[in-house]
């Protein structure tokens, strides 16, 4: 009995190592540990999860305050803003007033400088013989420069002033005679003003000027010879609205320099169509024969790499290689200008070019252009012909893609210093070369500059009073004949 047990407990046990064995050759332990793994992994997911949404919580209750701040800053910003624009407006308001205000002031100080230490006779030297019945009425007319709105509101301030004048003299004559002499007077000076300003003409502002003294001297003599008493009043009124009225003149002269300014912008515009128009021609020249050059270069490589394919010759084939090498270099150089053409024949892309001529100009006067030349200096070459006397000193070249956003840029920055106020299409101003530079370094650091003023011609020139001719070389070559 005690036997059997026995042979039924090892019968067990080898049934059990077979099942053991039969497990782990179905991988179930392997199983379990997976099972293990992602039981763990599942916690560290919820673990996660709830330390995610825990921040999540912290992070939309941190969001709710900034908006609630954000709200808050939006309402002061907008009361600020209101009260901004309520001073802005006060600001504007007290800036009209004190700007009439120092016109007058500035009317007073003409007065004082030109009219008060003297009692105005060295004026009228030149207008002594003038009869006093060549003084003719005229009759108001329309000013040119009412059509243009700030010079029309500029022209209503400054008559604004004038009127503030005539009040504030008409005050001081008591006397019926003295009060018809100034009111007279009124009368006959605006006239007057308007036959000058009606008579004005582009490139005659110092004559009207010169015209509105004579007036005002003219009009002086002949109240004080009638009235010595009022000499010295009437001397401060004349001084004073004489300002004004050269003011006024000024005004709307200003609309012939507006009509001028037009007049050469479309004249501008045609030269600029023209040369747009020339460049584009000599860019298609240049890229015909780029084109041709490519085609050249590409037989060429064809013809060598054929020959190359039939050489048995180990010399001939490593001169065959050479010459496709050299080639397809010279095609490399080929396709780049012809994508640098490509580029410029876009309408934009060019070169901003910064030049100056020490000789005609002076040290501190640039020019500052564009051209779409494929080379530049060609340009630079051309404006140093025969239009002036040296040639032009190159200091920057800036290719852009957009050459002409560049150029206009350029311009505005340097708007305040140009040497032309009246024709805005002329491309000259006033700068250093530092300013120049640090101005060219932050728009295109990868720009060069050049800080050197050669001006060899010019500096030639100042260097003999002798021409420089080629007698010289001709003689040289008389000798070596002997």
């Amino acid at each position: 009995m005690w036997f059997l047990d026995m042979l039924h407990a090892s019968k067990l046990k080898l049934e059990n190592e077979e099942l053991k064995k039969r497990i782990s050759d179905l991988g179930c332990d392997e199983y379990e540990q997976v099972k293990e793994k992602i039981k763990d992994l599942e916690n560290q997911h919820t673990q996660y999860m709830e330390s995610a949404q825990n921040e999540l919580d912290a992070l939309n209750e941190s969001i709710a305050d900034n908006n609630t701040t954000i709200s808050k800053l939006r309402e002061e910003i907008s009361t600020l803003s209101t009260n901004s624009d309520k001073l802005q407006k006060q600001i504007d308001t007290q800036t009209r007033k004190l700007q009439r205000s120092k016109e007058l002031y500035k009317s007073v100080d003409y007065c004082i400088a030109n009219f008060l230490d003297s009692t105005g006779t060295e004026r009228l030297s030149a207008m002594q013989e003038i009869e006093y019945d060549e003084l003719s009425p005229s009759v108001i007319l329309k000013l040119h420069c009412m059509d243009v709105k700030d010079l029309r509101k500029a022209y209503k301030n400054n008559d604004k002033l004038i009127n503030q004048v005539l009040t504030a003299y008409a005050s001081r004559y008591t006397t019926k005679a003295n009060k018809t002499i100034y009111q007279l007077m009124v009368i006959a000076l605006r006239a007057e003003l308007q036959n000058i300003l009606y008579d004005l003409k582009y490139e005659k502002l110092e004559q009207a000027i010169e015209n509105v003294k004579n007036v005002t001297a003219k009009y002086l003599k002949i109240a004080g010879d009638g009235n010595q008493n009022i000499v010295g009043t009437l001397t401060k009124f004349i001084g004073e609205i004489e300002y004004l009225f050269i003011d006024a003149v000024k005004i709307e002269y200003n609309y012939y320099v507006k009509k001028e300014q037009a007049r050469q912008e479309q004249l501008a515009i045609k030269q600029q169509i023209r040369e747009e128009a020339e460049e584009r021609r000599l860019l298609e020249q240049q890229r015909k024969k780029i084109e041709q050059e490519e085609t050249k270069y590409q037989s060429e490589i064809d013809k060598a790499t054929e020959a190359l394919s039939i050489a048995t010759d180990e010399k001939q084939i490593e001169d065959l290689k050479r010459k496709i090498l050299e080639l397809q270099g010279q095609l490399s150089d080929v396709a780049i200008k012809k994508e640098e053409i490509a580029n410029l024949q876009n309408g934009k892309a060019g070169n901003v070019y910064v030049i100056s001529n020490l000789g005609s100009f002076g040290e501190n006067i640039f020019k500052i252009g564009m051209t779409r030349r494929l080379n530049p200096q060609d340009r630079v070459d051309e404006l140093g012909s025969a239009s002036v006397p040296f040639r032009f000193d190159v200091h920057s070249f800036i290719f852009s893609d957009d050459a002409v956003s560049l150029e206009n840029k350029l311009h505005t920055i340097l708007n305040e210093k140009r040497v032309n106020k009246v024709n805005l299409r002329k491309e000259f101003f006033y700068a250093t070369l530092d300013e120049l530079e640090s101005l060219v370094t932050e728009l295109d650091p990868t720009a060069e500059f050049n800080k050197t003023m050669i001006a060899e011609e010019f500096r030639q020139s100042q260097s003999t009073d002798t021409p420089y001719t080629n007698d010289y070389v001709a003689s040289c070559a008389d000798e070596d004949d002997e």
